[in-house]
Parts: structure tokens; C-alpha cells; sequence
């Protein structure tokens, strides 16, 4: 396969296709009920992966959360809004009736050898994560990004570029419209390394070999987002994306040992 060089460590290294651990791998029958919590990335990480995706949100007193939703109400027994809780109030909470909202500093003192990939969720949260991320020289292990233009773009103020991020919706957008990738680079003025996109939206295929094409012509990987069928996974592989994200991780450890592309510790 032939993969886009971006410039950075954490998207050049791998030889195959990159394997995203979502939010620990969400669905996994072992942990299903225990997202983004240390179980789950410990679980994933005990399966062999490197790379795992996680979420931020910032607490009333600046902790950064490893956690999806802006409230705890939707996978842990108490309710309330994050950005309005201190670190300790959150930790109170319990996913799957045993696990601990995990904070961002627990994840990489934990996983030391891991990649991570961080969606922001929270306005609160940029720059603290952006001190995060220089205060501890993390730029070679985070790739960062966020439905959120004016998040992700404060937060690639502040690194200067020294942090990869993959496109916001509006970027990937301009990528798909865009008639050549100098064009789409030039539009979205450099700053995006990997788009990170569904496969089909509403019946459009989005994660089009086209597209991939386009954005491997001028050194702009190409992610996708969730993946839990093998079929669906072939058909992408074959189509040469850069990586999966996947809540199905025994299955996707699967597909690429069986095409010789799994690069994980295990």
C-alpha cells in the first residue's frame, strides 16, 4: 500500500495501516459498557495496540477528563455537567458500576509507549491541553482534533504547528470539493495532516478512493471512523487508507494480521 508522508512521527512510523483503539474499543464484548475508562484502554493496549482515541473535557477546576459526552449522565451513575464539576466531583461518578472517569495525565503515565488520539470536546479544554501536550514534550505521541473550527484552531495557535491535527468538518468539506489536493492544502492553509471521516454520509461515500488519492498526493493521511464490520474493513484497506478507528478491536486485529499489516505489540 502506499501511504502519505506527513512529516510527523506519529503518522510516519507505522508501516501498515494505522489501528485506533476508539475510546478503548467501546464494543469489545469483554468491556462493553466501560468506554474511554482504564479498563478499556488497558484492555486494548493488552490486545496490542499503540494507537488509541480518546476525548477531553475540562473540569470547573482545569483537570483534563478523558470522556465523551459534555454530562456524566448517558455511562456513569451520577448525573451532571463536567465543565461545571471540580476533578474530584466527576471521580465520584462510576462507569459500569466500577470505573473511574480516568483524567488525561492518568492515561499517558499509565500507557507511556502509546499514541493517542484526542478529540476536544470542550472550548475549556484547549489550552490546557495545548500546555499539556508542550509542558511534556508529547508532540510525537498526540494527534489532535475536534468538530469545533475555533477549538481546533486556538489549539493549533498556541502549538504552532508542532502538534499534528487531523480536519475539522468544514476542512473536510473544502478536501472533498476541492478538485486537486494543492488546491485543498492551499485552502485549508497547510494545517491539516489526516482527515478523519465516516465512510458514508446519507448515502455518499465519503472515504472515497478519489478522496484518499487526492489527500496522499500532497502527504495528507486518511482516517476513518468507527469500523466495526470485516468487510467493510477489507473494502477500506483495499481502498488505502492510513488507518481505522474501531470499537471492534479483536475483529480488527484480525483483518490486518490476516493481510499482514498488524504492527501492534501483541
Amino acid at each position: 500500500m502506499t501511504r502519505a508522508r506527513t512529516g510527523y512521527r506519529y503518522l510516519d512510523d507505522p508501516e501498515g495501516v494505522i489501528a485506533f483503539a476508539h475510546r478503548g474499543g467501546a464494543f469489545h464484548p469483554e468491556i462493553e459498557g466501560l468506554e474511554n475508562t482504564m479498563a478499556a484502554f488497558r484492555h486494548a493496549v493488552a490486545l496490542g495496540y499503540d494507537y488509541l482515541e480518546t476525548d477531553v473535557h475540562a473540569t470547573r477546576d482545569g483537570r483534563l477528563l478523558a470522556f465523551h459526552d459534555t454530562v456524566l449522565d448517558r455511562v456513569t451513575d451520577r448525573k451532571g455537567e463536567i465543565a461545571s464539576l471540580t476533578c474530584a466531583e466527576v471521580q465520584e461518578a462510576l462507569i459500569g458500576e466500577r470505573e473511574r472517569v480516568p483524567t488525561l495525565e492518568q492515561l499517558f503515565d499509565e500507557f507511556p509507549h502509546a499514541r493517542f488520539n484526542i478529540d476536544i470536546k470542550s472550548g475549556s479544554a484547549v489550552e490546557p491541553l495545548a500546555e499539556f501536550v508542550t509542558s511534556r514534550g508529547l508532540q510525537d505521541r498526540v494527534l489532535v482534533g475536534s468538530f469545533s473550527a475555533s477549538n481546533l484552531n486556538r489549539f493549533r495557535k498556541i502549538t504552532a504547528g508542532a502538534v499534528p491535527t487531523s480536519a475539522c468538518p468544514l476542512e473536510v468539506v473544502i478536501w472533498v470539493l476541492s478538485p486537486t489536493g494543492r488546491i485543498a492544502k492551499a485552502l485549508t492553509r497547510g494545517r491539516v495532516s489526516a482527515l478523519q471521516i465516516p465512510h458514508r454520509r446519507r448515502g455518499i461515500r465519503v472515504a472515497s478512493p478519489w478522496l484518499v488519492r487526492k489527500a496522499h498526493s500532497v502527504g495528507v493521511q486518511v482516517h476513518v471512523w468507527t469500523i466495526d464490520d470485516p468487510v467493510e474493513m477489507n473494502d477500506l484497506v483495499d481502498t488505502g487508507v492510513d488507518g481505522l478507528m474501531t470499537d471492534r478491536t479483536d475483529i480488527l486485529k484480525d483483518v490486518l494480521q490476516a493481510r499482514g499489516l498488524w504492527e501492534g505489540t501483541a
